[in-house]
């Protein structure tokens, strides 16, 4: 989905001074919105707690499969053709989820010495393991105004994927046995929530899709909202939890600023891959932010999985936790600001 163009009305050569500069800056409503549902989120974590009387999970569900379905109503069948051939890109973001990332964890595997460090890097190199989400890549895609079809496609495909390596990879570095486990409901849940609407949107495109089309900004905000909740509620789940107790502020700050440094190496690494191949804008922004992101949802079934009775729970997913929410916050700002930029590119060659 293309971002809809900058508003340069009038009503933007009277805004305020300080409405400008938080332009110039970068910061956005969108942007402020993240750091306020943060801070909210550690004031009152019970709010958006599994505990709490709002059925959050089901409202993110539905939110997700909605977006999704509004995706596929903006998806002709030939556009949708098109992205699944182009093999190129797919094999760049499958190969930065399942290859880059382990790889960048055994690189830095010396630097962990002694049991604590052990059980940290351990928790760690799972993270590296586990698939892209689905939902926060496509929308991130959308928002930057990337290649969808084939984010639709990759997302969907590494959820699959993950089911099969993850466990793989866990069993040959970790030595971790995979204990039998029923996996059936995960892959349920992602047909439900990703691929149904998405065939249901590409069948209704006929009739619905110049109507998708021509209310794509009203569908980015709802994107944009979904995101915030999904923050929002993910923010809330662990403070509640007390994942951090165990935890001096020193080090949780330090395991953060790692997880933003692991964002935005693969981030830069695939971006320069994309350069070298000669990937068009769109694809480039598809392969970003489809490889660099991971599923805190696959994490957390697998675990039950990989690790039954093996390792504490709350530290082996404080890592996908922090990064989790850290690469929502990270690619959301990268995203909005490459929306605009792609945004300008398309006026100025209108």
């Amino acid at each position: 989905m293309t971002p809809a163009p900058p508003i340069t009305t009038s009503t933007s050569a009277v805004s305020p001074p300080s409405a400008s500069l938080l332009q110039r800056l970068g910061l956005d409503w969108f942007l402020l919105a993240l750091l306020a549902v943060v801070g909210l989120a550690y004031l009152q974590p019970g709010i958006g707690s599994k505990a709490s009387a709002v059925p959050w999970g089901s409202i993110t569900t539905g939110g997700v499969a909605l977006i999704f379905f509004s995706y596929g109503l903006r998806l002709s069948p030939e556009k949708l053709r098109a992205g699944m051939r182009n093999w190129r890109l797919h094999a760049v973001v499958q190969l930065s989820t399942f290859v880059l990332f382990p790889l960048l964890a055994l690189a830095v595997r010396p630097l962990f010495a002694g049991a604590p460090e052990d059980a940290l890097w351990a928790s760690i190199f799972f993270l590296c393991t586990l698939p892209s989400t689905v939902s926060t890549s496509v929308v991130m895609v959308s928002i930057a105004g990337g290649n969808m079809p084939a984010a639709i496609f990759n997302a969907s495909i590494s959820s699959l994927l993950g089911i099969l390596l993850t466990p793989i990879w866990v069993s040959l570095v970790l030595h971790t046995g995979a204990a039998d486990g029923n996996l059936g409901g995960l892959v349920l849940d992602l047909a439900l929530q990703v691929l149904l609407p998405v065939v249901l949107g590409v069948l209704l495109h006929p009739r619905f899709g110049a109507w998708a089309e021509a209310h794509k900004a009203g569908l980015r905000v709802f994107d944009q909202i979904i995101i915030l909740l999904m923050v929002f509620t993910s923010f809330c789940e662990s403070f509640a939890q007390g994942v951090f107790r165990s935890y001096g502020w020193g080090e949780v700050l330090g395991l953060g600023a790692g997880m933003v440094a692991l964002f935005l190496l693969v981030f830069g690494l695939i971006t320069l891959v994309c350069r070298l191949l000669g990937f068009s804008a769109e694809d480039r922004i598809a392969a970003v932010f489809c490889g660099s992101k991971k599923s805190l949802v696959h994490g957390t079934v697998l675990a039950k999985v990989l690790f039954a009775g093996t390792v504490a729970t709350g530290a082996l997913l404080l890592p996908l936790m922090l990064y989790h929410a850290l690469q929502i916050v990270l690619a959301s700002s990268i995203a909005q600001a490459q929306g605009r930029r792609m945004a300008a590119a398309v006026s100025a060659a209108g």
